[in-house]
């Protein structure tokens, strides 16, 4: 091979290289960009003393083992990141200690004492009113926040599932780009390969995914259970639908290549956005407005029961100070015919924050699943009467009742502080008075009234102050928790994006020391074919 040959593929070496670099250096700010490099080879052709150097390929600096840790750390930052953005509201909500809960029924349970003291006092009695009032509102107040943020949580969950399903099509797209661009060049489509790879990244923040690469191109994305949302060149889509059990929140189906749509697991559904939105919906939004509502509940029958059992300045009964809501029963969608189920309080005492699965028995009897822990309670059987009772509530068939296999689910406290009220009651029918010596300065039942907020009466196990002091506590330990793994997963994901960019990443001082170095590469070629033209030159003059 001539010297000119020689030097003209180093020209076109030291070209591709340079372009190589600039290429580097131009995107250097590009999220998802992978540093390139030009690969280099001898010259296969040729004889004698050198054959020059060919381009063998530009090749991606790509970890695939590295991005893939990446990718699952980001997924479960994303997933802590959501539900720490949630559980800081409940927290900061809960724990305000000026218009918290605690100090309401504090003033309230106050008022009663002040009432004590003077029971035939117009001024008192107005006062325990007052505060009554006060402290209803504030439980309302509560409970429409929290359904607030689960009616913001089904919105969230719509939004991210569209997300979901275009990064999916367009990981789809891509697989078809990547495959059609090796078979028309043979060579590494790495602009597209990155941009895949970036749209998985993004995939993984919004839900936890799988990602197996077929015949060495293709992508295949799937959720946790390998439910497929990118086979190929095909992506099937996900679906956010009203809950058959609890029309009040919004889940996930799946829509498979026929449009036909199945329901999903929501243990399906981890890591990422979704995730967070799922989980602190379930392990801390339900439960936190379950036991706003048993609160509630407990602090109105329990105060009615004693209520009713004094006397008002006149001397009649005492009547129901309080009013509340009822316990929650939602026919499954799927049900096989429109039978019913009515529910109503019976032992307080019994009364838990946990929700239930019902599934009607053909001898009447129910089947009954605690939904908070998963575990299977024994069937209930109906009284003489036709009653079921269990936890607190006490269930009837409606009209048409229900066939065998029905579904249900009880809630039997989410919804009732949003009825919590008082009665529409005066200051004249506090019944202050015990019924064995009424008189409008007898205090006997007041001070039986005040008691009630020493007793052990939500759940059996805590008084009306320390069963919120319990909830706000709980609450803030998820807080606490949740900031402190999240902290773990920044860390992690710093640790190995460091890790990522140092493979991959573009570091400028060493793109900047490959262009003088390819700039130097270009002008000694160029130097080859002067020195080619030089030794010609001095042969043709010597013939000449």
């Amino acid at each position: 091979m001539s010297l000119f040959s020689i030097g003209l593929s180093g020209l076109s070496a030291a070209q591709n290289a340079l372009s190589t670099t600039s290429n580097n250096i131009s995107n250097v700010y590009t999220d998802g960009y992978s540093r390139q490099l030009t690969l280099l080879g001898q010259n296969s052709s040729g004889e004698g003393g050198g054959s020059g150097v060919s381009v063998d390929g530009i090749q991606r600096q790509y970890n695939s083992y590295i991005s893939s840790q990446l990718n699952q750390v980001n997924t479960r930052e994303s997933a802590l990141e959501t539900y720490q953005s949630q559980v800081n509201q409940i927290d900061d909500l809960l724990a305000d200690s000026d218009s918290g809960l605690t100090t309401l029924m504090q003033n309230f349970f106050s008022s009663l004492e002040d009432l004590t003291g003077a029971p035939a006092d117009a001024a008192a009695r107005e006062g325990v009113l007052g505060s009554a009032r006060s402290m209803v509102a504030q439980f309302r107040a509560y409970d429409g926040y929290l359904s607030d943020m689960r009616e913001g949580i089904n919105g969230q969950i719509g939004d991210v599932v569209t997300q979901v399903n275009d990064l999916s099509d367009q990981i789809a797209d891509l697989n078809k780009q990547v495959t059609l661009a090796r078979a028309r060049s043979g060579e590494e489509p790495n602009a597209l390969l990155d941009q895949r790879d970036k749209l998985v990244s993004d995939l993984g923040e919004l839900v936890d995914v799988n990602v197996q690469v077929q015949d060495g191109s293709t992508y295949q994305v799937s959720l946790s259970n390998g439910t497929p949302l990118v086979a190929g060149k095909m992506s099937f889509d996900l679906v956010a639908v009203k809950n058959s059990e609890d029309p009040s929140s919004i889940t996930i189906a799946y829509e498979d290549g026929a449009g036909s749509r199945s329901p999903l697991k929501e243990s399906v559904i981890q890591g990422g956005e979704l995730g967070g939105l799922m989980s602190f919906r379930s392990e801390t939004l339900d439960s936190v407005q379950n036991q706003i509502g048993q609160l509630a509940v407990t602090l109105a029958n329990k105060f009615n029961d004693q209520h009713e059992a004094g006397v008002d300045v006149n001397g009649d009964p005492g009547v129901a100070f309080f009013e509340i809501g009822s316990p929650t029963v939602i026919g499954s969608a799927n049900n096989a015919g429109s039978g019913s189920m009515i529910a109503e309080y019976g032992d307080i005492s019994q009364l838990t924050a946990d929700d239930y699965q019902l599934t009607y028995q053909a001898d009447g009897s129910l089947e009954v699943e605690n939904l908070s822990s998963g575990e299977k309670l024994e069937d209930v059987s109906p009284d003489a009467d036709g009653n079921l009772s269990f936890g607190g509530v006490t269930l009837t068939p409606g009209t048409p009742p229900p066939v065998e296999g029905d579904v249900f689910t009880l809630q039997p406290t989410r919804n009732a502080a949003a009825g919590f009220d008082l009665a529409p009651i005066d200051a004249s029918q506090i019944a202050a008075a015990g019924t064995e010596n009424s008189g409008t300065g007898n205090n006997t039942n007041a001070l039986e009234l005040l008691d009630l907020q020493n007793k052990t009466l939500v759940g059996g196990v805590a008084t009306f102050s320390g069963g919120y002091a319990s909830l706000v506590s709980d609450v803030g330990n998820r807080a606490a928790i949740t900031d402190a793994n999240l902290t773990t997963q920044q860390g992690l994901s710093d640790q190995l994006y460091a890790y990522q960019q140092a493979d991959s990443g573009v570091n400028l001082d060493e793109e900047y020391a490959n262009l003088m170095r390819y700039q130097q590469y270009y002008s000694a070629n160029a130097k080859v074919i002067e020195a080619g033209s030089t030794i010609l030159d001095t042969i043709l003059g010597l013939r000449a």
